[in-house]
């Protein structure tokens, strides 16, 4: 495993980062924490979740599990790298209730305590807001969080779905009160599908050195060879990668992805995460596996090695927009 520094901080990630949305709903608890102990194995010191996951009833039940896990011993809580969210309404879905959710003092104290609880840990390494609060001002999120660093309960902070503006907000306004460490990390949409990020956000992140954690980095799938799996199995991919394939254009470009893979001899997958380790600014990608078969797969992308060639043929099929402003405005 490969690893780096977590935006301007002192603390070292692995370059890729385990995302857990599939436990509990997709993944039971048994095979979650098999995918656990082979990510460790594997070198991967950095695990996402948010208190959310599991969704709907059981919301939380993600975080459950990987407290269960840690309660397992032989140093998994030392090794582990945890990143939890906080924003959604953790109240019940039948009997919604004013202050379970967003990023007011009172629910951040309330939801770190309980994602705490559920982790069976009595601190969080990266304290990550899931989405913008537009009720809350930053003066009471930061001293709000200004308290929970002071109690030992968090120990960093990192944005999620963050525009650019409010990633320079957020730290403009940490940098006034002094003390306050602002925002280290932000966790986007950013593929070699999706590449809006590159106008904003991730020169934002690189400006205030936050480290640039993407999510959906196969975008749902559809980068991760669907056309091939269509022809081999019949295979109608659901959600994102479905939506990606609607129109003739798109399935066109995918074709021309996964030919231009094909004559390189690399698996779609694969390449699409080690295209995201060329990214300036970019920690490493979230890959969210549903087996141990994918988590393998996913691995295989840290050696992976780019030729000029093959980037510059991915830039021809997926171009980025371009600098900003240059990109809109000129």
């Amino acid at each position: 495993m490969k690893y780096t520094q977590l935006g301007r901080t002192g603390l070292k990630v692995s370059r890729l980062v385990l995302g857990t949305m599939n436990f509990g709903p997709q993944t039971d608890e048994a095979d979650s924490h098999a995918i656990m102990d082979a990510a460790l194995d594997a070198g991967i010191n950095f695990f996402d979740t948010a208190n959310v996951y599991g969704w709907g009833e059981n919301k939380g039940r993600t975080e459950s599990i990987i407290g269960n896990w840690f309660t397992k011993g032989g140093g998994r809580r030392d090794k582990v790298v945890l990143g939890t969210k906080v924003y959604g309404d953790m109240g019940a879905d039948d009997a919604a209730w004013p202050n379970h959710d967003k990023l007011s003092a009172v629910n951040i104290r309330r939801a770190v305590d309980a994602s705490l609880k559920r982790l069976q840990t009595d601190y969080i390494d990266v304290y990550q807001f899931h989405h913008i609060d537009r009720d809350t001002p930053f003066e009471e999120i930061w001293q709000a969080i200004d308290v929970l660093v002071q109690q030992g309960k968090i120990l960093y902070v990192g944005s999620s779905n963050f525009p650019g503006y409010k990633i320079a907000q957020a730290n403009e306004i940490a940098a006034r009160r002094g003390g306050t460490i602002g925002l280290v990390s932000e966790q986007c949409l950013y593929n070699l599908y999706e590449r809006r990020a590159e106008m904003e956000v991730i020169p934002a992140a690189q400006e205030y050195g936050l480290g640039v954690i993407p999510w959906s980095p196969l975008h749902g799938g559809a980068l991760g060879g669907v056309l091939k799996k269509e022809v081999k199995g019949g295979r109608r991919d659901e959600g994102r990668a479905a939506g990606s394939m609607s129109g003739p254009e798109v399935r066109a470009k995918l074709q021309a992805y996964e030919d231009l893979l094909d004559k390189h001899g690399l698996e779609p997958g694969e390449a699409a995460l080690a295209w995201l380790l060329t990214r300036p600014g970019v920690t490493g990608p979230i890959v969210g596996p549903r087996t141990a078969e994918q988590l393998e797969s996913a691995l295989r992308a840290i050696e992976l090695e780019l030729s000029d060639e093959l980037l510059a043929g991915l830039d021809e099929i997926f171009p980025g927009p371009g600098a900003s402003p240059e990109a809109f405005a000129w």
